[in-house]
This record gives C-alpha cells, sequence and structure tokens, in this order.
C-alpha cells in the first residue's frame, strides 16, 4: 500500500482493511472451509473455558445452535467441526457440488457463498445473542472473519484436530483475558 504523507510511516489509514480472501478463487465452489470469528473486542460473551471444557452460558449456547442451523437455510452446506471459545469460534463448512444440491429439497435456492453463509450465521447469531442481552442492534462480532481453504484430507484432519483440542490451549490463548500480556 501507498504511504499516505499524512500517515506516520508504518501506519494504515484507519479506513484500511486487510482482505485475507484469494483472489479470483470462487468461494462458492466444493470444498471444505475452516473460518475462525471473533468478538468484538474479544469480548467474553458465551461462557467460559473450566478445567478444559467449554461450558456455554445461554448466548455461546444460541450461537452453537445458530450453527448448527446453517444447512436448514444453506442446503449446499454442512457443517462439520466446531468449537465454541469464550470470545470466538473455529469451524469447518463443507460446501457441496452441484449434483448433490440439486438433491435438496430446496435446490431452487441461490447458490451462496463462504462470504454469505459467515455472513448469515454472524447475523443470525447476533441477533440471537441481542435478544438474550437485551441490546438491540449492538455488534457482537468483529469486522470480517478469518478464513482457510482446505486442500487435503490431512488438512482437514489436522484443522479438526485443533478444532477439538482448542479448549484445552485456552490458558496460553493470547486473546484470554485471564492470560492477556502472559503468553
Amino acid at each position: 500500500m501507498a504511504q499516505n504523507s499524512s500517515m506516520p510511516a508504518g501506519r494504515e489509514p484507519p479506513f484500511a482493511r486487510r482482505l485475507t480472501r484469494l483472489p479470483s478463487y470462487d468461494y462458492s465452489q466444493e470444498g471444505a472451509y475452516f473460518i475462525t470469528v471473533c468478538t468484538l473486542g474479544r469480548l467474553c460473551l458465551f461462557g467460559d473455558v473450566i478445567h478444559d471444557t467449554v461450558l456455554p452460558n445461554e448466548c455461546g449456547q444460541a450461537v452453537s445452535d445458530v450453527w448448527n442451523l446453517l444447512s436448514r437455510h444453506f442446503p449446499h452446506v454442512q457443517t462439520f467441526a466446531f468449537v465454541l471459545m469464550p470470545n470466538h469460534v473455529h469451524g469447518v463448512l463443507l460446501f457441496r457440488d452441484v449434483e448433490e444440491q440439486a438433491a435438496c429439497p430446496n435446490h431452487g435456492r441461490q447458490r451462496h457463498g463462504l462470504p454469505n453463509v459467515v455472513g448469515a450465521f454472524k447475523s443470525y447469531s447476533a441477533r440471537a445473542v441481542n435478544r438474550i442481552r437485551d441490546t438491540r442492534g449492538q455488534p457482537v462480532w468483529q469486522r470480517g472473519y478469518y478464513d482457510h481453504v482446505i486442500r487435503s484430507e490431512s488438512t482437514l484432519a489436522r484443522i479438526g484436530e485443533y478444532i477439538a483440542n482448542n479448549p484445552l490451549q485456552w490458558n496460553l490463548d493470547h486473546d484470554n483475558p485471564e492470560t492477556r500480556g502472559r503468553v
């Protein structure tokens, strides 16, 4: 990015965002996608990790419920590995091919890409969380999300293991407010 003469060296203007999407990649095609979505300000809204186990609160349960219903709203998408953490979620979404989609009862619907599916997840879950917290219209999630296109079975297995073991790593997480600054 070219330096803005009014900005100090090494700083981006506040409106600049680092794009993580692969240019010219079709995020609606068949495949597996690993995503991470974080709460705004990394606030712990979804529960606690006690003895390496996530104990979701009502908001966390609502977020998990929305994740589990994504396939109902997007018939070509299957939810795979998922973990709810106090201030973020990790999950894998599997997009089926067009032939499989045609066998779905709602095959007339438009095939949505990863940004649409993640956007719907964030929107539906934010509404549910705000309803529970009585904070209508307040942002719950950070803008954007992290994604990784999974290109092999071995990578899928490794990411699935990472997701399953994520609660075991909570005490080492730099976004854990109890360990922030010590890790």
